[in-house]
């Protein structure tokens, strides 16, 4: 299978493109959903010896989220480690002391060409006080959970419960 034609659907917040597809002597028609690529990280305080996470409401399930801190890279060349120490600073008000990469993933390959590029951060220094970005619309709470809380929560959110695993196996 190979994509012989693109066309871009929509362009808004996010883009959506028909892509067709060349399947032997097929030709499928597929929409693609593309919302650029994204930084997530696992963020444990050193200090406090807890896990930081934000609670908020996305427009996906229709309701309130616990998830690791993530954001969008910027469409400069912004790295994934400077969006993610920026989305770290914005969200929970911590200077990150030390990055980890755990893995890059697709959480949804069949229609989405989202990337994600996931790490544990470890910060012991917190200069602002978090919450979001006003001008973005983002009002998060901040909820810091122990090591026994980490392991008995239901976690919903695929790149949360990815980077948790990953913390669990390790330990």
């Amino acid at each position: 299978m190979n994509v012989t034609h693109r066309q871009i659907l929509y362009d808004g917040h996010y883009k959506l493109s028909q892509l067709l597809v060349q399947d032997g002597p097929e030709q499928l028609k597929r929409e693609r959903f593309e919302p650029g690529q994204a930084v997530a990280a696992l963020v444990f305080d050193t200090q406090k010896q807890r896990y930081l996470f934000v609670r908020q409401f996305r427009v996906g399930p229709e309701s309130e989220m616990l998830e690791i801190p993530a954001g969008m890279l910027d469409p400069t060349d912004e790295s994934p480690e400077a969006a993610l120490c920026r989305e770290i600073r914005e969200e929970l008000g911590y200077e990150v002391d030390q990055l980890t990469h755990i893995t890059d993933c697709f959480p949804s390959p069949g229609n989405s060409a989202e990337k994600f590029f996931l790490y544990r951060a470890e910060v012991s220094r917190q200069t602002g006080v978090g919450g979001g970005v006003a001008d973005e619309h983002e009002q998060l709470a901040i909820v810091p959970l122990t090591r026994a809380e980490l392991a008995t929560e239901a976690w919903q959110d695929a790149k949360t419960l990815i980077v948790v695993q990953w913390e669990r196996l390790r330990h």
